[in-house]
């Protein structure tokens, strides 16, 4: 899934709730400022840098490194993250030896995979034995993903719609057996919730229409009528004051085995 926007439409989008998900995913993966302390932490995918910015709050931007495949986000990220080493690069392909990380984590990423326990081995080989590999994905399975009501209007309008809710993670358990495919030990699994409020509807809807990620996408390729129908129907979902929508993310981590390679 390509992700070449601005940064600025993808923090209108999803930032703003990947802010508040990066302080616990970090604490899932037992990342924080006394007890890793002198550690390197690998963020993968980290766009525009919403993770990135939690781990240097924790760790510093010389114990942090980020990679991401976008060219607009790998530049976001450097600009916003003075010191940090931002490179771009594919999750299945992470241009760092064996064993440089203490913790590689992946906030948001994994669903968009192109080989989902390939990304997670890479994860696995450029952490050190016994380090963590940590990650997060929204339940869009479950129907409780921070796009929900979109997605459950375009179902509503086309039935033929392929929303976000069959990739890789977005289940109850997946994210765990993925991590465990990747070889990773002692996996653990949790629920993240993430609440973010809305002024009016309009504050709801307008991120939508700057084309980020598979819900952007999608409104793009819908012609003038369809937009407007489609954002009618969210709007009868929806009350047009202020209101609250809850997501969950499912997260998990998982220890790195050790191995004859170096």
């Amino acid at each position: 899934m390509s992700f070449d926007v601005a940064a600025e439409a993808y923090d209108q989008f999803m930032g703003r709730w990947s802010r508040p998900l990066a302080s616990q995913l970090a604490d899932l993966a037992g990342v924080s400022a006394g007890v890793s302390a002198g550690h390197r932490v690998l963020d993968v995918g980290c766009g525009p840098g919403a993770l990135t910015t939690e781990l240097v709050a924790r760790l510093g931007p010389a114990a942090v490194a980020g990679v991401d495949p976008s060219a607009p986000f790998v530049a976001a990220a450097r600009a916003r993250h003075p010191g940090v080493d931002v490179r771009q690069a594919a999750a299945e392909q992470l241009p760092f030896p064996h064993r440089t990380f203490d913790a590689a984590l992946a906030q948001l990423v994994v669903h968009f995979m192109s080989d989902p326990v390939a990304g997670l081995g890479e994860m696995a080989r450029v952490t050190r034995p016994g380090g963590v590999v940590a990650a997060c994905v929204w339940d869009y399975a479950g129907g409780h993903g921070p796009l929900g009501p979109f997605w459950l209007a375009a179902h509503e309008l086309d039935a033929g719609v392929e929303d976000e809710s069959r990739l890789a993670g977005t289940r109850e358990g997946h994210l765990a057996e993925l991590l465990a495919a990747a070889g990773l030990r002692e996996v653990q699994q949790a629920a993240l919730p993430v609440s973010r409020d809305y002024p009016r509807f309009d504050d709801w809807w307008e991120p939508f229409t700057h084309g980020v990620g598979p819900a952007g996408s999608y409104l793009a390729r819908l012609d003038a009528s369809q937009q407007v129908a489609l954002r009618e129907r969210c709007r009868s979902m929806l009350p047009d004051g202020p209101f609250t929508i809850t997501a969950r993310a499912w997260a998990a981590r998982g220890l790195v085995a050790e191995r004859s390679d170096s």
